[in-house]
């Protein structure tokens, strides 16, 4: 005779919860196989259904926790379950169609094997949809739904043996329902199949009904609190598991699995899951008597091994067969990118032969000097140490941050580790073909047509703000060029996916480190980018928000120095050594170019007079007057965008010329206008590759385009020629700014310090200590240019310096030994010296001629050398609490770094995903997939 059945129903209290248990009730007493007996758990108040309850055949009822877990509710009803009655849990969400119990029913005495018998679930909304039909899990505990989501078209039926189900309307043999009661510890998640699990140790098994069809509704739960469910249940799981041995070395673990975990979930373009993991991880680390419960049940059930459970999970192989068979099959849209049929590769090779011709004498140069250009570290080692937080390798004993433009340097010199400062050469030589790359690249996301995207990325590669960059010798500017296209190509298109948010983030990071001062203008475009994710695409704000995320890691350890310091305004001065410049005016700024006597002097080189240049900036005129067009063309928004990019390159190029941060030779020195006007430029330009691309006459497009890049390789004539024509700062360098001797003795970057004495054309003279062989561009630090007080370190230096000057009698050799200086050089100015600098030269050489505790090595190329005679002190280290902060630095910024870097990296799933919408930005109709 079949065994009766007891209901378990579970209801949570709630001002509906009457309509859903009264509709549950319906569909129990609806059932072809009545229910024997029932016991209603009501989750929370039970005044809302308590005339439910009473008006029902239940037996008992029960009053649990608002917060129980469906595993929660069922355990405390449990023992109300009659001896020897099966026990079909259900919730007042599942509603079971009339032949459901009964089918349930003889499924489970089909075998005496079977122990647990469970329904198809079905959508409520829309029956013909399967919600769980069976899940199993892969070898390392991570859950597999083998039905969701799908048309129920009977495909599923014959799989009548599984590894577990969804608990909800499970019906449980009356011989084991003590002991498969599900585990609150799940957090409502797997519950079911740890049911299936631990029947299957016991030897029993868990069999499918197909015709027991249950609808049910989705559970609502927040996406983070699913995730944290889900996280929970399966590392809970994996310890109740594991064999005794390995149970500890399992806990030991969960916290470095989390670090693994969040890894690959960057990796995958999935953040979201980040917080969940280390969640999950913290809860199951302390929840000890939760593991040991599951793990007593689990062992007094048990009877065989896992050899029982292994046939029916999923090995890799089948894991990816079961993905693929779920896969997208959406078409894709994006057109091809056709960079060598569409003349891109084309016009980055002729740009290439182009640069060349203009800068063939760096050929033979083992180095550059000249402008802001300095020396790069000789070792890999030394670029990296120079990047980060701690002793800075100019001053006494200054422990600082690192410029965010130190990392950029720290790159650049490490893809030549042989010889870190040839790494400039290389730049200088392939500037101008990757940035027609990088234009092309910036082209695609507002352009379809060859023409328009040729044209831009000429324009782009000629851009007048790139070569008075390189004319002047201003690496950071040249290096901002290089990144900005590819910023716009990434953040244009970072609310689609992670991937381009994640590159975007890295991008903004750099172009920031290169050009500070375009900080503002950045963050207005996040701001208004911010906004339309907010109102407009609905949809990628968590990736908007975390384009700035890297950059605030990098920025902050300086903004908080120079906010301390009272100098927060320098935040803005552009990194490197500061140079003076000429400048035009405001206009001439705002037409872009920084300065107009460019031209005058290219003229007068060739014999011919001229008497001003206000005509060069007409030469920009066809580009604006094509940009003007873009916002009548259609794509108005793209349009908008890249008009507002230049507007506010062009404000901030005429601020910066009027903002003196930093100070050179005792005299403030403005922020250079070019980054600014790089800005500018690539917004001009995209507007105008917009134009460009909607006119219908391929004839127009191209005499359009030819115009514009004709014009502007003319206005940049002057800087292209001014290599040939000596009319550059640029000039062969070395690998040290310092005497050889000196570079011989800190071969390897070694500590050896060097007291630098300049005397200035105002009759002041300039001290500073250089540590290693040489100032390098890593090295130089904005906190140190932009100080406006003096501290106890520029105290010492001034009256040092006025010792060595002035040939006074007080010693100084043992102050310098103290310090641990090992030298001290009187450097000689560049060019001709004025009268008070040629006395205080003299008068210097004169007095450490006659000192005690110096040993002249001699006249050199740098300026006059001297060799502290005597016992040195090693330079000072860092403090406890300064290495503390250091490393806290760093690990907080490389970890931020490293999680932008995995966002960014492309994955099989991420491209397939790209293809689904179309590569230009505009039209965000065509971008939902």
């Amino acid at each position: 005779m079949p065994a009766p059945v007891h209901a378990v129903l579970v209801t949570r209290s709630s001002p509906s919860a009457a309509a859903r248990i009264a509709r549950a009730l319906a569909a129990l007493d609806a059932q072809t196989r009545p229910v024997d007996s029932m016991s209603i758990v009501v989750c929370g108040d039970p005044s809302p259904v308590r005339e439910a309850v009473d008006a029902s055949s239940a037996m008992t009822a029960v009053t649990v926790s608002e917060r129980a877990t469906f595993a929660a509710a069922i355990e405390a009803a449990i023992d109300r379950v009659p001896e020897g009655s099966h026990a079909w849990l259900i919730d007042d969400g599942s509603i079971p169609e009339p032949n459901a119990l009964a089918s349930l029913t003889a499924a489970l005495e089909r075998q005496p094997s079977v122990a647990v018998a469970a329904p198809k679930l079905v959508q409520a909304a829309d029956r013909r949809r399967i919600e769980s039909f069976g899940t199993t899990m892969t070898r390392w505990g991570r859950t597999v739904d083998l039905a969701r989501s799908e048309y129920d078209q009977g495909q599923h039926d014959h799989a009548d043996d599984v590894l577990g189900a969804d608990a909800r309307g499970m019906l449980l043999s009356h011989d084991v329902v003590a002991d498969l009661v599900p585990d609150r510890a799940l957090s409502g998640i797997d519950e079911g199949l740890d049911i299936g699990v631990r029947a299957r140790l016991a030897g029993r098994r868990l069999a499918l009904a197909p015709r027991a069809r249950v609808a049910v509704w989705p559970a609502h739960r927040p996406t983070l609190a699913h995730a944290y469910a889900s996280r929970v249940a399966r590392l809970h799981r994996r310890l109740a598991y594991a064999h005794p041995a390995l149970v500890f070395f399992q806990w030991l673990l969960l916290l470095p699995l989390a670090l693994w975990a969040t890894i690959v979930a960057l990796f995958a373009k999935l953040p979201g899951r980040v917080a969940p993991e280390w969640m999950a991880a913290v809860t199951v680390l302390v929840r000890i008597p939760s593991i040991a419960r599951s793990r007593s049940r689990l062992r007094r059930f048990r009877t065989g091994s896992w050899a029982q459970v292994d046939p029916l999970r999923l090995s890799r192989a089948e894991l990816r067969a079961h993905q693929h068979a779920s896969d997208d099959t959406r078409t894709p849209v994006r057109a091809p990118l056709r960079f060598f049929s569409g003349g891109g590769a084309w016009v980055v090779l002729a740009s290439l032969v182009a640069s060349i011709g203009a800068f063939i004498a760096l050929l033979t140069w083992p180095a550059m000097s000249g402008g802001a250009l300095l020396p790069l570290r000789g070792t890999v080692a030394g670029l990296w140490s120079d990047a980060f937080y701690g002793l800075r390798p100019e001053g006494i004993d200054q422990v600082a941050p690192a410029d965010p433009f130190s990392v950029i340097v720290a790159i650049l010199g490490s893809a030549w580790p042989a010889a870190p400062s040839y790494a400039l050469v290389l730049l200088w030589l392939l500037a101008a073909p990757l940035a027609v790359l990088g234009g092309w690249f910036a082209a695609t996301r507002v352009a379809d047509g060859a023409a328009a995207r040729i044209t831009l990325a000429l324009l782009w590669g000629a851009a007048p703000p790139l070569w008075s960059a390189l004319a002047e010798g201003r690496p950071a500017a040249v290096i901002l060029h290089l990144l900005l296209p590819w910023l716009a190509y990434c953040a244009s298109a970072a609310h689609r996916a992670w991937t381009t948010a994640g590159a975007a983030s890295l991008l903004l990071a750099a172009v920031l480190a290169c050009a500070p001062s375009l900080g503002p203008a950045a963050l207005v475009l996040w701001l208004a980018a911010l906004v339309a994710a907010i109102c407009v695409w609905r949809r990628g704000i968590a990736r908007i928000v975390w384009i700035i995320v890297p950059t605030v890691a990098m920025f902050f350890p300086v903004a908080a120095a120079h906010l301390e310091r009272g100098t927060g305004w320098a935040l803005l001065a552009e990194p490197g050594a500061p140079v003076p410049f000429a400048h035009g005016d405001a206009w001439s700024i705002a037409a872009g170019f920084v300065d107009l006597s460019a031209w005058p002097r290219l003229l007068a080189d060739l014999g011919i007079t001229a008497d001003g240049a206000s005509w060069v900036p007409l030469l920009v005129v066809p580009v604006a007057v094509i940009a003007l067009v873009a916002p009548a063309t259609g794509r108005t928004w793209a349009a908008v965008g890249a008009l507002a990019a230049a507007a506010l390159g062009s404000i901030t190029a005429v601020a910066a010329v009027g903002a003196g941060l930093v100070f050179a030779e005792g005299e403030p020195v403005p922020v250079w206008p070019g980054s600014a006007l790089s800005l500018g430029w690539l917004g001009l330009a995209l507007a105008a590759a917009i134009t460009i691309d909607a006119v219908r006459r391929t004839a127009v497009r191209r005499l359009a385009g030819i115009i514009a890049v004709v014009a502007v390789i003319v206005a940049i004539a002057p800087q292209v020629t001014s290599l040939h024509r000596g009319a550059t700062p640029l000039a062969s360098g070395e690998f040290t700014t310092l005497p050889a001797y000196v570079a011989a003795e800190a071969t390897g970057d070694r500590e050896i310090g060097t007291l630098v004495v300049e005397p200035l054309t105002n009759g002041s003279a300039e001290a500073h200590v250089v540590w290693g062989s040489s100032e390098t561009l890593g090295g130089s630090s904005v906190l140190a240019n932009s100080a406006v007080t003096v501290s106890s370190d520029d105290e010492w230096l001034a009256e040092v310096a006025a010792s060595v000057i002035s040939g006074s009698a007080e010693a100084i050799t043992q102050p310098l030994a103290d310090a641990g200086v090992s030298f001290v050089l009187l450097r000689q100015s560049v060019g001709s010296q004025n009268t008070d600098q040629r006395v205080m030269a003299l008068t210097a050489q004169a007095s450490m001629d006659q000192r005690a505790g110096f040993v002249r090595v001699g006249e050199t190329e740098r300026g006059v050398l001297w060799r502290v005679d005597g016992e040195l002190t090693e330079r000072g280290g860092l403090t406890g609490s300064d290495t503390t902060t250091a490393w806290t630095v760093g690990a907080i910024q490389v970890a931020i770094l490293i999680a932008a870097l995995l966002l960014a990296i492309s994955t099989r799933r991420t491209r397939d995903e790209a293809k689904l919408v179309p590569r230009t930005i505009g039209d965000e109709r065509k971008e939902t997939p």
